[in-house]
């Protein structure tokens, strides 16, 4: 297992006060309060995805598999620009509308109080579903990657605009140690950069801005060019219906990762279809 020491980072890579900061500040605090043993969650993390009996890369290989765009389909309570979406969201219920509507994979927010998910409503998903799934929280420390694999996440999120570039390389080697996959999120070019630095496959980009949280529906298209032919590119937000994943498509975008646009509509089994439009040939 890798060796680890904290480090004194910034919670953002700008220097202008952005929306996460907040939020990443509390997630180090809860971190730095931690005294778990990091060995033995690393043990713990290994031995549940061995029980589990996932492949190491089934999140990743799941979104290449079809000649559509594949979907992401997040379960999604609640954020904190739009508040409440779903509180009270039955996420074996939703999970099996998605399975229905044919989504590749499930992202399920763990973070209770920006959120208001939980590790609950992972493990509530997979003991429903064998879809990989994302466990989407702000991962700021070894133990919350490996506690990603504890809960029975396929894959873990790590924000790059959060993270130090040693933070990044130590999570990255540690997920891959237990098994798996990682989701590299993004948010311009440089950020791409420093993603691919630290041997990222997997790279999500994401259309809200940190600054205003507000969704530039161009910034999916602007940044693919920046990310090369063998990685898998996943657009982020903003994605609300066939012309959105039209778009990301025609991008260069295997996979578009859906939150809000789901859990509101009405069909959710339609609303899902209707997202996986075919890719170019």
């Amino acid at each position: 297992m890798i060796s680890w020491c904290p480090i004194s980072v910034s919670v953002s890579a700008f220097s202008a006060v952005t929306y996460l900061d907040s939020i990443i500040a509390h997630h180090r605090a809860r971190a730095h309060g931690d005294v778990r043993d990091i060995q033995q969650l690393c043990a713990q993390a290994k031995a549940r995805r061995q029980v589990h009996a996932q492949p190491a890369q089934i999140f990743s290989q799941a979104l290449t598999r079809r000649s559509t765009l594949a979907v992401i389909a997040e379960v999604k309570r609640r954020s904190p620009s739009k508040g409440d979406i779903a509180i009270d969201l039955d996420p074996t219920k939703l999970v099996g509308d998605y399975v229905a509507g044919g989504a590749c994979c499930v992202s399920v927010l763990t973070d209770t109080p920006h959120f208001g998910g939980s590790a609950e409503d992972l493990m509530a998903v997979r003991a429903t579903t064998s879809l990989p799934i994302l466990r989407k929280d702000f991962t700021v420390s070894l133990r919350d990657v490996y506690d990603a694999g504890i809960m029975g996440a396929d894959a873990v999120l790590l924000i790059v605009a959060a993270l130090s570039d040693h933070e990044l390389h130590a999570f990255h080697q540690a997920a891959g140690e237990v098994g798996l996959d990682v989701l590299m999120e993004v948010h311009d070019e440089l950020e791409v950069e420093r993603a691919l630095a630290v041997g990222a496959t997997l790279i999500g980009v994401n259309q809200r801005d940190l600054h205003t949280f507000a969704v530039d529906g161009d910034r999916a298209v602007r940044v693919a060019r920046a990310i090369p032919t063998g990685v898998i590119a996943v657009a982020e937000s903003g994605i609300a219906g066939p012309n959105d994943a039209r778009r990301c498509a025609d991008a260069g975008y295997k996979a578009v990762l859906v939150g809000e646009h789901l859990v509101r509509s009405g069909d959710r089994v339609k609303a899902l279809r209707d997202l996986q439009v075919v890719l170019p040939s």
